[in-house]
């Protein structure tokens, strides 16, 4: 049991305290992956031997200091890879690590749900158990060749593995945003990121465009506060069966434009023609930045385009004097 998958239990509205709380699980590994708006995993083969504790042990520690230096708590799951320690995640509660020994593997994922497993959509579950393999201890039962018939050769392959406790994931470190004016680089560029989960799962596009809009205006604000650009844009939708669409846009021009961010995040979201899709959160992260003052801007003498990034200069300044709420999400859509 090397990986471990948090998830620390935030307010909502309070993911700038993930990054800290990244940095207490960095106390223990370099090897931290960050799951925003709520989650790590973190690699601890080398603090098992550093520590002489196992993932058990150390989680128990993590929570403790998660809770006395920062009052939140986490839930924890460990396996032997990032996919075993994500699905154990499901079963763990505060206090209680939910832990998939090595030798336990096919046990513990026998009689879950096909749905359950990571990559598995709700096209491909239905496909599965129309034939009868609704759990995954059935799926590893199946012949290869019946599972290439059924959802192809190359996703039947990696079924067939998955079912059986082959994980071949590793945990990749990244990096996510720090407030105000602190950029976090782990292990690769620095990104801001901005999530936006719904109460229930939504199925109204209207609702989608609106967090798009307040995630958009919300990373043009924060670029802007740290003086930078960025030259990438990414979004992620995620589904009522925990599947996820993930779709990168580069930019025109390198910007930390809210209208720009804006425009491009509509882009990605239309043209993925969802049809009645249940979205549980939708995220988008600013990546690739630089220093504002590098990039270089294509005047077009719009004076539409210039009013507002006026009017965005000045709501810049209300949030720096009277905080964040100063300016309601899509006020400057106009």
């Amino acid at each position: 049991m090397t990986i471990l998958c948090v998830r620390f239990q935030l307010p909502p509205m309070y993911e700038a305290a993930l990054p800290q709380l990244l940095g207490l699980l960095e106390e223990f590994t370099p090897v931290v992956e960050a799951l925003p708006p709520d989650g790590a995993l973190a690699d601890l083969r080398g603090a098992e031997r550093y520590f002489g504790r196992d993932a058990v042990e150390l989680a128990s520690v993590i929570r403790v200091r998660a809770l006395a230096l920062y009052g939140v708590d986490c839930v924890t799951g460990a396996g032997p890879g990032p996919m075993l320690a994500r699905m154990a995640l499901r079963d763990a509660r505060p206090g209680l690590t939910r832990a998939v020994p090595e030798g336990e593997v096919r046990e513990f994922l026998a009689g879950r749900p096909v749905a359950e497993l990571p990559g598995v959509g709700t096209a491909t579950a239905r496909t599965l158990c129309e034939y009868g393999l609704d759990t995954l201890g059935r799926v590893a039962a199946a012949p290869l060749s019946t599972l290439q018939r059924l959802v192809g050769a190359k996703a039947g392959r990696e079924l067939h593995e998955k079912a059986q406790g082959v994980d071949r994931g590793r945990v990749v470190p990244n990096g996510v945003s720090l407030p105000h004016s602190r950029l976090r680089s782990s292990g690769g560029t620095p990104i801001l990121a901005a999530d936006r989960p719904f109460d229930r799962d939504e199925l109204d596009p209207g609702r989608h465009r609106r967090a798009l809009l307040s995630a958009a205006e919300e990373l043009g604000a924060r670029l802007r506060a740290v003086d930078k650009v960025c030259r990438t844009l990414t979004l992620t939708v995620r589904y009522a069966d925990r599947s996820a669409t993930i779709r990168s846009r580069t930019l025109k021009e390198p910007t930390a434009h809210s209208a720009a961010l804006t425009e491009a995040a509509y882009g990605m979201y239309e043209a993925l023609g969802l049809q009645r899709a249940r979205v549980r959160s939708i995220a988008l992260r600013a990546e690739g930045l630089a220093p504002a003052e590098q990039a270089s801007h294509q005047l077009t003498f719009d004076p539409v385009d210039e009013k507002v990034r006026r009017i965005e200069e000045v709501a810049d300044r209300a949030r720096a004097k009277f905080g964040p709420r100063a300016v309601m999400p899509g006020s400057l859509a106009a």
